[in-house]
């Protein structure tokens, strides 16, 4: 089943979001990209806040997700370890496992959510 949208997973680590949707995605862009700023870019957030939710991730794990290299030829860039990696894939298979454990409640509470004012016809 593919995960629900209004689902939102938060790992929490000594009381701190350790890992949610968010810093999930920006470790996949950088894993694509090698570019803190090219995934800050891409998800349309600021390279300062690019960098805080890495340095904050970072401190949350028992080895760092990624690390960067200063200068050289082509700039630097960021690579996510090994760790970070399995940390991803570990995260989106709780996400779908959660989706998958409350389905059919889903599908009975959304029974009683207000259907959108486009879907109504007035009459």
């Amino acid at each position: 089943m593919p995960r629900y949208p209004g689902l939102t997973l938060r790992v929490l680590g000594s009381g701190q979001p350790a890992m949610g949707p968010g810093k999930a995605a920006l470790l996949s862009h950088i894993a694509r990209t090698g570019s803190i700023t090219s995934a800050a870019r891409a998800m349309g957030m600021s390279y300062r806040r690019a960098w805080q939710l890495v340095e904050a991730m970072n401190r949350s794990f028992a080895g760092p997700v990624v690390v960067t290299e200063v200068g050289g030829k082509r700039g630097g860039g960021a690579v996510v370890t090994a760790l970070g990696k399995r940390l991803v894939k570990l995260y989106r298979a709780m996400e779908n496992k959660s989706s998958s454990a409350i389905a059919a409640d889903l599908r009975h509470f959304s029974g009683y959510l207000r259907k959108s004012a486009a879907g109504r016809r007035s009459g």
